[in-house]
């Protein structure tokens, strides 16, 4: 049988963030927080055999922040991003991610796009950004292009809005990657550590302040947060390969199986 077509997705559904109310739930002595995708959404994303294995073994010792907090496995929440069905041809979904006009870093033309949905207050962002990023972009080498996106989970993350916020400013004096890093390597955020940080990088204080007090990029946050959220993410951090959806803080080794065989054609367009 034939590798069933590429298909593009999205579905817009009223968002179902948590309130602010309910309290996050932490994890003890285990890793894996709860995955709520929509089944419907990410079912069946990147079906591949031949390393299901090693991408399931990934959900069991690195997790995701997820607005609903709790502590469960990938496959009890019905969410893992890949399944290894032994009755069907692989499938593949690519999602439409809109990947101009955002953040990024790298050649514009190279051949793999990561767009990352983060939160600059949770926990499994910063691991994955200390861990896996700059290992990622080595292994790589000028054939990453890394965008940005915000999906501040702002019931459990109090101040990931506004980090969201003072980054974009910095952003307008070229400073964005700089602030992006300054934000993921601090113990603490709020608006003394914004000014802070934009005073070691030497931003011009007047309009870094103005910015802020303006929340110039409230509104380009919250589209970023309700596409995300209307799409049918509900866990920080998610990425997207070239449009494949990979959820939660994986190892390196998870994203390289997929970078490999997209950049090998082995993957369907």
């Amino acid at each position: 049988m034939p590798p069933r077509s590429t298909k593009t997705k999205k579905v817009r559904e009223e968002p179902v963030i948590e309130p602010e109310s309910i309290e996050p739930v932490e994890p003890i002595q285990q890793e894996v927080e709860t995955v709520t995708f929509k089944k419907s959404h990410f079912y069946a994303v990147l079906t591949v055999l031949a390393f299901a294995a090693g991408i399931l073994l990934g959900y069991a010792v690195w997790g995701v922040d997820s607005a609903g907090g709790g502590s469960t496995t990938a496959a009890q929440a019905g969410g893992p991003v890949v399944e290894a069905p032994v009755t069907e041809e692989p499938q593949f979904i690519r999602y439409d991610i809109p990947s101009e006009g955002f953040p990024s870093l790298g050649p514009k033309d190279a051949p793999i796009t990561i767009v990352e949905f983060s939160d600059y207050q949770c926990p499994y962002c910063r691991r994955w950004h200390d861990q896996v990023y700059e290992p990622l972009l080595a292994a790589y080498p000028g054939k990453i292009r890394m965008v940005y996106r915000h999906l501040p989970l702002t019931s459990i993350h109090p101040d990931a809005f506004s980090a969201a916020e003072a980054a974009m400013c910095a952003g307008d004096q070229d400073a964005y990657w700089s602030y992006h890093e300054k934000l993921f390597g601090s113990e603490s955020l709020g608006n003394s550590v914004y000014i802070q940080y934009a005073q070691d990088l030497g931003l011009d204080m007047d309009a870094f302040e103005a910015c802020i007090n303006d929340h110039k990029y409230q509104e380009a946050i919250q589209a970023d947060s309700d596409f995300a959220v209307n799409l049918g993410v509900r866990s920080t951090p998610t990425f997207f390969i070239n449009g494949l959806a990979i959820v939660g803080a994986q190892p390196l080794d998870v994203f390289k199986q997929v970078i490999d065989k997209e950049l090998a054609g082995e993957i369907p367009k």
